[in-house]
Parts: C-alpha cells; structure tokens; sequence
C-alpha cells in the first residue's frame, strides 16, 4: 500500500488538511506500507516558499513522517508537456481562448434566465472553441487546452466504463460512472492552463502514476471528480488506485475549512499550546497509533 498527502503551498494548512494527512499516513503505516509527501505548487501566483517550509514543520509536529523526499509539481512540468502534446497529437484536446464571463455567456444563451449547468469541475464548458481544432494543427504554446469530451465518447465508446473502487469502513464498493453523459454532466475539462503546461486533473493523474500511489485518501468534495480521473488514466494507459473519499471537516455553522480560516490552522492550535494528540481528538481520530 502506497498513499499520499499533496498539500498546495498557498496557505496555511488546517484542520481539514490534518485530518486527511493523519488518515493517509495512519492506513499506509497500519498496512506496513508507504506515505509519500507531494507539493502540489502548480500555482505560481499563489504557491509560496514560506508556507511550503511550514508544511513541513506542521506535519513534523503532528507526528507525520514521510517515505523519500517530497515530490514537488514544479519539478514535472516535462512531464505534463510531454502527456499534453501526447493527446493534442491524438487529437482529444482543443485551444480555448474563453474566460469565465465568455463561458456563463454561451451557457446562458440558448434561452435567456436558464440556470447554467455546474459539474464536479464547475460551470461545465458549452463547447464554445470546440469546433476551432484543426487536425495536424502544432501543438500551442502557453494556451489553455481543454479534453474534447465529444470526440473522446466517439473514439472510446459511450457505454466506456469509468468506475473506480472506493473504500468504506469495511468495505470496497465499486462506484458506477461511463463516458455516455460525460459531456453534459462533466463536459471539455481543462487540461493546461496558460500560464502552467498542466492542471490539477493532469498533474494528479499523472503524479499518483509517477509515484506509486495504491491508494488515493482525500476529501469527499473530489469524488465526483474521480471519473475525470479515471478516464485520464485510460487515455494515458496509467493504472487506477483504489479511492476513499474521507469526510469533511467542518467549522460551526457547518461550512467546509478553507485556507483564509485561520483560526483553525494548525499552527494556530500549536502557539495556543495544543498538543497532536489533541488535534487528532478535534477531527475524531484515535490516538496516534
């Protein structure tokens, strides 16, 4: 058993982020396996060194110790080229000049007041730059490239599974998921950003391949990304891991921690004199062990 936690560099980590980390490392050392570190700093605009370095100490603190260095996305961007000009020369993906408001736009024009339609990657892309592929175009430098759902269905077959199994308590369940609505439930993801050849979907798939991962332990809030997921791998001929989609934690009123929440932070609790063993009694886990 090979599990993960891949911390973004743009803030400081919380109680969410403790909770997921204990989880992966927890499973992967009762397995007698490995917990890898990743550093997901595909966001140059936001990723800082000052908050990678307190990753570090933060989990240092908690008890968390990781197999090998920590792999950082910065250091893959060849990687994430080589696969982007991979597909662009098979001829799945599609430049995209849209911004947001071209995007909400277009998904709102067939009839005026309709409710936009949202997936698991938000408001989902009505096919606006589809049409704009030519075939043998060469392959653009520093665009947006989005995975043309359509001709994807077509080439792999709607009825094209992409389930994966997901991990309970005591059990494995297999989540049902095909091709045939991807592209009205899920539809043209982004697959390289212009100003980072990759995105999240991409460098994921691709660094869980890269480094092993058996299984993939995170929020509940990514499960229906886990088809995106899935199907990149079959593209790209990369295996699938076993998924646990853990729950999340939540503040008071019941919304979902985010960075800018400081007052959860884990660095927080620990000037206030907190000890792990308390953070891992506020996210409901055992003790460490």
């Amino acid at each position: 058993m090979i599990t993960r936690f891949a911390p973004s560099p743009t803030g400081p980590l919380h109680l969410g982020h403790a909770y997921s980390a204990m989880l992966a490392h927890d499973t992967a050392r009762a397995a007698g396996g490995q917990f890898l570190l990743r550093i997901e700093d595909i966001d140059s605009t936001r990723s800082r060194p000052e908050w990678e370095a307190q990753i570090y100490e933060d989990l240092t603190w908690l008890g968390i110790t990781w197999d090998g260095p920590a792999l950082r996305q910065s250091d893959r961007i060849p990687a994430y080229r080589a696969a982007l000009s991979d597909l662009w020369e098979r001829g799945v993906l599609f430049s995209c000049t849209c911004n947001r408001r071209d995007i909400l736009a277009a998904s709102t024009a067939p009839q005026e007041g309709a409710e936009p339609i949202y997936g698991p990657d938000g408001l989902i892309y009505p096919g606006t730059c589809r049409s704009a592929y030519v075939d043998g175009a060469p392959f653009p430098d520093r665009a947006a490239l989005r995975l043309n759902s359509i001709v994807v269905r077509d080439r792999l077959g709607a009825d094209t599974e992409l389930a994966f199994t997901e991990t309970g308590p005591d059990q494995q369940t297999l989540v049902p998921a095909s091709l045939r609505d991807f592209a009205s439930t899920i539809g043209d993801i982004i697959l390289s950003r212009k100003d980072f050849p990759g995105s999240y979907h991409l460098s994921v798939v691709l660094d869980d391949a890269h480094q092993g991962i058996t299984h993939v332990i995170r929020g509940a809030d990514l499960a229906k990304a886990t088809p995106i997921h899935v199907l990149l791998q079959k593209l790209l001929g990369l295996p699938t891991p076993i998924y646990h989609h853990h729950r999340l934690i939540r503040d008071d009123a019941g919304k979902r921690l985010a960075k800018r929440d400081d007052a959860r932070a884990i660095a927080t609790y620990r000037r206030e004199g907190a000890s792990p063993a308390d953070v891992r009694q506020m996210v409901g886990l055992n003790p460490t062990p």
